[in-house]
């Protein structure tokens, strides 16, 4: 790992132990802050750190994991009062507080997904991708097949839906159908992509790539810790010591390959390659530093998901929603590029 990344996730992480001072045995009960996470999502592995380490309980907080079944179950349960909050992204937020329902976002995750082809398979362009059979993690709805999309028609010219053949399927079925040659190319998400690159297969473009060609020239983050705004004004020296801590677990998942080791478990990962794979796609996702233009170029990228997904992704509103970042936290600034 770079030795300049490691001394920004450093930096960091000394600038959020801060809200750690003064907490002691003898301060106040710990506050109860339940979050809400599919129960074999990726999310799981930075928390089981927290807990492990009680990187939360030593500012105060009582964590509470709470697992549910699916994205859907997660909102629900946020919307219904089950749990303080979920990680999701600024799309449903920017939607919900466009219908009045003020819900805010933290960045998370900045790992995206990515297309994946075979060595052999000849596609070496988005171009290729012509008549092919295109594996596609999700839905019509997911946010990096429009953003694709909205590259190809920019590119060539022409919609994917139509000059590919795009096939929907959950992410692990997804990898399936890659491997038995069912699809020619899989879009998915960086976790399973991760297994598709340790097997011989490699990528055709990702995210980063998609958003230059759109002409956005900086990474955005993907997903958020996300909760109701009166919630977090209510709760704010609790929901920043949450924070602090999940950005303290993040350093350190930056940075010490030994401290992965008690994760494996909940990884599922099949060998020592998938293994390494996922802790290096992993690290390559998490937020650094705060840029003050992240807000400005999410909402850039809102505007073309809404030309392209429509109604039925961001709602009646082409606009980002005023207030989809939550103000209350933020990383050490970003040094200029």
């Amino acid at each position: 790992m770079p030795f300049a990344f490691l001394l920004r996730v450093l930096s960091a992480m000394l600038f959020l132990l801060l809200p750690m001072a003064g907490h002691s045995a003898t301060d106040a009960p710990l506050t109860p802050l339940r979050v809400g996470v599919l129960e074999f999502g990726t999310v799981n592995w930075e928390l089981e750190l927290i807990q492990s380490r009680e990187l939360a309980k030593k500012r105060g907080i009582d964590l509470k994991v709470v697992a549910l079944a699916s994205g859907d179950a997660s909102t629900i349960a946020l919307q219904g009062g089950a749990v303080d909050m979920v990680v999701t992204d600024w799309i449903w937020v920017s939607r919900q507080r466009a219908e009045s329902n003020l819900y805010t976002f933290v960045p998370f995750s900045n790992a995206v997904g990515t297309v994946m082809v075979k060595a052999d398979s000849g596609i070496r362009q988005v171009f290729d991708l012509k008549d092919k059979k295109l594996g596609v993690a999700g839905g019509p709805s997911d946010k990096t097949w429009l953003l694709l999309r909205a590259y190809a028609q920019r590119k060539l010219g022409t919609d994917l839906a139509q000059y590919a053949q795009p096939t929907y399927a959950a992410p692990p079925l997804l990898n399936e159908l890659m491997l038995r040659g069912q699809v020619d190319a899989a879009l998915n998400h960086w976790n399973y992509t991760a297994r598709l690159e340790v097997l011989g297969m490699h990528a055709l473009i990702d995210v980063p790539e998609i958003l230059r060609g759109l002409g956005i020239d900086r990474p955005i983050p993907m997903l958020g810790w996300v909760f109701r705004e009166d919630w977090a004004n209510a709760n704010s020296a609790a929901l920043k010591n949450f924070l602090a801590a999940s950005y303290e677990a993040k350093a350190i998942l930056a940075s010490n390959d030994a401290a992965w080791d008690p994760l494996r478990p909940k990884m599922r990962a099949e060998n020592d390659a998938v293994f390494k794979a996922l802790r290096t796609s992993f690290r390559a996702g998490i937020p650094t530093c705060s840029d003050p233009r992240s807000a400005a170029t999410v909402a850039e990228t809102f505007k073309i998901l809404g030309e392209t997904g429509g109604d039925k992704l961001v709602g009646k509103s082409r606009t980002l929603s005023a207030g989809t970042f939550w103000p209350g936290f933020t990383l050490p600034a970003c040094k200029p590029s």
